[in-house]
């Protein structure tokens, strides 16, 4: 069993693939080739902003973002606690200095309430990340930013395909960003992302940071890094998006399947939680996570039963050893360390068979008895 079956996928669309990556090798074109701008111009259509800038991958995304906003060191930048580690990374590369605050214990994501405590004169940034597929409350954290005049990064790396009150993801912050690893629900077959943006000097200075800060060929007016799309990336891109939507829809009868099977299982006298989509959101299920008791022995078990699963993210990020005595809002981060301790990710994508999802949840029944007994 795959927990990511890309290669279903492929088959779709393989004819369009060898299409269109043969029409980059004929031309040449692998740098910045007309591939990245047809691409740019189709995914901003798609989110519904006037600007996407295509780069190399998402944590550069969102590095470049934060050079766009003139981030400079010992600036406040506010994220999440529970997530991957690339919006905190970037943050300190560019030697300004991660707020991590905790997050919602249903949905994952930081809340309005927790950054509002974490705001000081000191904060240049908001970084919210959506966690799981499912877009941060994001008008309550732009309101929160616009009292202080604060802009606010969408780090939408897995949430592209989502919605948020009839809005898309990747459309919702001063900028937004995203990632195109091949696990996304919008992957390539390689490293690749992109920044959106409404703001049109905003979308000129990502441009130039993204090719070494260059206004023109060999003229540089700021600082800027190696950010480019590759464009047999934005090939296999353009080759993947008319069946994105589509695919949207079947993981959410994927993780409809899920919900409706976990439901019914008995796990005893433990309670599973599954995923929590607030009314007006749509997830696109970047991972289908649950919590679980006593984690590594159910995960033993279940690779046992032949289940593959992984854990986003076993320690949360103020735990991590390279951010040791860094700022954590007042009252401390719980609910990551919590989750931490607690999720587990099942196989997800828009090919799984029901018939393999009966056999997921019945071994994680079994396993979750096993370990209560």
């Amino acid at each position: 069993m795959q927990f990511i079956d890309l290669k279903a996928q492929q088959a779709r669309i393989r004819d369009d693939l060898r299409l269109r990556i043969d029409k980059v090798l004929d031309h040449g074109q692998y740098i910045m080739g007309p591939e990245v701008a047809e691409l740019e111009a189709a995914l901003a259509a798609y989110v519904g902003v006037d600007h996407c800038i295509g780069i190399a991958n998402g944590t550069d995304a969102i590095q470049i973002a934060l050079m766009a906003l003139d981030i400079e060191p010992g600036d406040e930048i506010i994220t999440s606690a529970f997530s991957f580690i690339a919006a905190a990374e970037v943050i300190a590369l560019l030697r300004a200095v991660p707020v991590f605050v905790d997050i919602d214990p249903l949905t994952y994501n930081c809340t309005a309430e927790q950054i509002a405590r974490a705001i000081t004169p000191r904060t240049k940034a908001i970084i919210p990340v959506d966690l799981y597929g499912l877009v941060s409350d994001i008008d309550a954290i732009v309101e929160v930013a616009a009292q202080h005049g604060i802009p606010v990064i969408e780090d939408a790396a897995q949430s592209m395909g989502a919605t948020y009150k009839g809005r898309r993801a990747c459309s919702l912050g001063t900028i937004a960003t995203t990632s195109f690893f091949p696990s996304k629900p919008l992957g390539g077959y390689g490293d690749g992302g992109a920044c959106f943006t409404n703001d049109p000097e905003l979308a000129a200075r990502i441009r130039s940071i993204r090719i070494h800060g260059q206004r023109q060929r060999y003229y540089h007016d700021r600082i800027g890094v190696n950010g480019r799309l590759d464009t047999l990336q934005a090939a296999i891109l353009l080759a993947k998006l008319p069946i994105f939507d589509e695919e949207v829809s079947l993981r959410a009868e994927v993780a409809s399947r899920y919900d409706r099977l976990i439901s019914s299982a008995d796990f005893g006298r433990h309670d599973i939680r599954a995923p929590h989509i607030p009314e007006g959101y749509t997830s696109v299920y970047a991972q289908y996570t649950v919590r679980v008791p006593d984690r590594d022995r159910i995960i033993a078990l279940l690779h046992q039963f032949g289940i593959p699963t992984a854990v986003h993210y076993p320690c949360a990020l103020h735990r991590q050893e390279v951010f040791a005595g860094s700022n954590v809002a007042d009252a401390g981060c719980p609910e990551s360390d919590t989750a931490a301790a607690q999720v587990m990710s099942l196989p997800m994508h828009p090919y799984l068979a029901e018939s393999d999802q009966i056999r997921i949840v019945e071994a994680l029944s079994s396993a979750v008895r096993d370990v209560a007994a």
